[in-house]
């Protein structure tokens, strides 16, 4: 019998294992899907000046709060990607599960794309989510691109998921995970424009972030929403990310 077979077999049972895990904790399952419409919504009503238009730039004639979706969705790909899947699988890791794992048909690979899928899925609920609440409570429009804004989505995704799961293949506690994890999640949200929006962030800030899996994220989904140059080099920087990140993570990952 092949690899792939093996691989696709394994991964499916561990991906329904993990579903119903994950289902088992509403407090998890909450935050997972209504974090980013959470943060969305409590921005747009608490920071003063979300509801004015704005007057110029690609976003003019919008309601500030329209510029804060692509870094919103951004930290909703990074929460779980650097905070949750590192330390779980870690966790796994010093509670003896992985070394059961290995006794059994599955991969590494197997193992790490389990929770690339779960991840990517969740994020892409609680993105249609936050997207309803901001189009019903603040009369946000739908994207100028709706292609591209889902193409970065996806790939920035993939390649955020991509360094949670580098930092899963190789820590030893779910406590060094969470550790390792959030020195990389704020400077990526900085970079997102989290605090400090694209339009208004200062131009030596924002080429540096079009090098990180996150910037890269938020500037071409702001391309795909408020329309403006095809960002191939945000959208290569993704796809690097994720096909490295996931190679190099599989072949770094240690069972226990």
């Amino acid at each position: 019998m092949t690899t792939v077979p093996l691989l696709a077999r394994g991964t499916g049972s561990l991906i329904g294992s993990e579903i119903r895990i994950f289902l088992r904790y509403g407090g998890s399952v909450f935050f997972a899907l209504a974090f980013p419409m959470v943060v969305l919504i409590g921005v747009g009503l608490a920071i003063p000046g979300m509801d004015q238009t704005i007057l110029s730039g690609p976003a003019a004639g919008l309601k500030t709060i329209a510029v804060m979706v692509p870094p919103v969705l951004a930290a909703a790909m990074a929460t779980p990607a650097l905070t949750t899947v590192p330390s779980t699988i870690a966790d796994y890791r010093e509670q003896g599960v992985l070394t059961r794992l290995s006794t059994t048909p599955m991969r590494p690979a197997g193992v790490l794309l389990a929770k690339l899928i779960i991840g990517v899925v969740c994020f892409l609920i609680a993105s249609a989510l936050a997207l309803v609440a901001a189009a019903l409570v603040f009369d946000v429009p739908m994207p100028a691109s709706p292609v591209l804004t889902v193409v970065a989505m996806l790939l920035g995704a993939a390649a955020i998921f991509a360094v949670g799961l580098l930092i899963a293949a190789r820590a030893p506690r779910a406590s060094t995970a969470q550790g390792i994890g959030m020195l990389v999640y704020f400077p990526m949200l900085f970079f997102a424009g989290l605090w400090t929006p694209e339009p208004i962030m200062p131009e030596a800030a924002a080429s540096v972030g079009s090098w990180t899996p996150l910037g890269a994220a938020s500037q071409a989904i702001s391309a795909g929403w408020f329309g403006g140059e095809m960002p191939w080099l945000q959208l290569a920087v993704m796809a690097v990310y994720a096909v490295l990140g996931i190679a190099v993570s599989a072949r770094l990952f240690r069972w226990s």
